[in-house]
């Protein structure tokens, strides 16, 4: 297939595709989580300081004592790469035109330079990430076909955008074409995947915290 050609698939049918699929399965998944409830809780709640939903929120956001001596690295990578990739999908130019395309909103981006310096912390960290989870024998024991699936699918489209965006390695019509297609792949994956604590990872840390804190305890 032809490089323009084939650019143009994957910008127009190839992408409301992954679109369509992206938001049908969240909605879906979403409804399911929430549809299941909670049986009602008639005892009285308990009220000790530092027992509730957004303490709890706040608590499991940042390294527990002690682990930051013990796996300082994971943490430091793993931060590192959570906020850089939020950098590179919400504060590039090209991105935020695409969402404001597709959705009509717009926000400031922050200058190129300091996003391509963003996209290679965020690849350097992942790669400490994954060497990490690949040295340590209980995380690599624990690991499934589905870790090293949402890491790879994760990784490529901030590689093959940093490609695209220097003109690096293939053409520039046929590296940007593979990052859009990427990014599809991800669209497609996130909502069956462990990818979707995207979506659940504050609502969930909040509801432990607020079950346990009605309870006195805090988590």
């Amino acid at each position: 297939m032809d490089a323009a050609l084939f650019l143009n698939w994957v910008r127009g049918t190839g992408l409301q595709v992954a679109i369509f699929i992206f938001l049908l399965g969240t909605v879906w998944r979403l409804v399911e989580i929430y549809s299941l409830g909670r049986k009602p809780d008639l005892a009285e709640r308990r009220h000790v300081p530092g027992a509730s939903g957004w303490h709890t929120l706040w608590r499991r956001s940042i390294p527990i004592p002690g682990m930051m001596q013990r796996s300082g690295l994971t943490y430091i990578a793993g931060y590192a790469f959570h906020l850089g990739l939020a950098v590179v999908v919400f504060l590039f130019a090209p991105h935020i035109r695409l969402i404001q395309e597709l959705t009509g909103i717009s926000w400031p981006a922050l200058p190129s330079q300091f996003v391509d310096l963003a996209a290679v912390v965020t690849l350097a960290a992942m790669l400490v990430v994954l060497a990490d989870r690949i040295r340590q024998p209980v995380k690599r024991f624990l690991s499934t076909f589905g870790d090293w699936m949402a890491w790879l699918v994760t990784f490529l489209p901030v590689l093959t955008g940093y490609l695209a965006a220097r003109h690096l390695l293939l053409p520039y019509t046929l590296m940007l074409s593979l990052h859009i297609l990427s990014v599809e792949l991800l669209l497609v994956l996130l909502p069956f995947t462990k990818l979707f604590h995207a979506f659940t990872v504050w609502p969930s840390r909040w509801f432990n915290g607020d079950v346990q804190g009605k309870k006195g305890v805090a988590v």
